[in-house]
């Protein structure tokens, strides 16, 4: 397997939905799309990005109403990206040092798409368990 690279891991539409949207509305559009994540865009620019996680801690764990939550106040504000050129296995390192399943891919302002950890491959992830491992003697 040749090395890849970000551009190589978007597939697929991208969902998002502005910081207006409520919580339901990521919750609903999340479920029916089968998704764990969804961007949070407005002007065309990416302010931040909600998941299933945030979902849990912010909304949830706090007995918060998602039906009258905006996103805008319970999103992930922004978020850490990667561009298309960046290669799969660096950004598989970013996602497991900070600890996320979901990389929003930005060039130049613009949403190119996202990535998941679903999106990468074994070797990738050999790669970089060597790397931390490595960083950590």
């Amino acid at each position: 397997m040749g090395h890849r690279y970000v551009a190589d891991l978007i597939t697929g539409r991208v969902f998002s939905l502005p910081g207006t949207a409520t919580a339901l509305d990521a919750a609903r559009l999340m479920a029916e799309m089968n998704i764990g994540a969804i961007l949070i865009v407005e002007e065309a620019r990416l302010k931040g990005i909600f998941t299933e996680r945030d979902a849990v801690r912010r909304i949830m764990s706090e007995g918060r109403d998602p039906g009258i939550t905006p996103l805008s106040g319970v999103m992930t504000g922004n978020p850490t990206v990667a561009t298309p050129q960046v290669s799969a296995v660096e950004a598989l390192r970013t996602m497991r040092e900070g600890g996320f399943r979901h990389l929003p891919v930005v060039e130049h302002g613009d949403v190119c798409g996202i990535i998941s950890i679903r999106d990468f491959v074994g070797a990738e992830f050999r790669e970089v368990d060597d790397q931390l491992r490595y960083a950590s003697l």
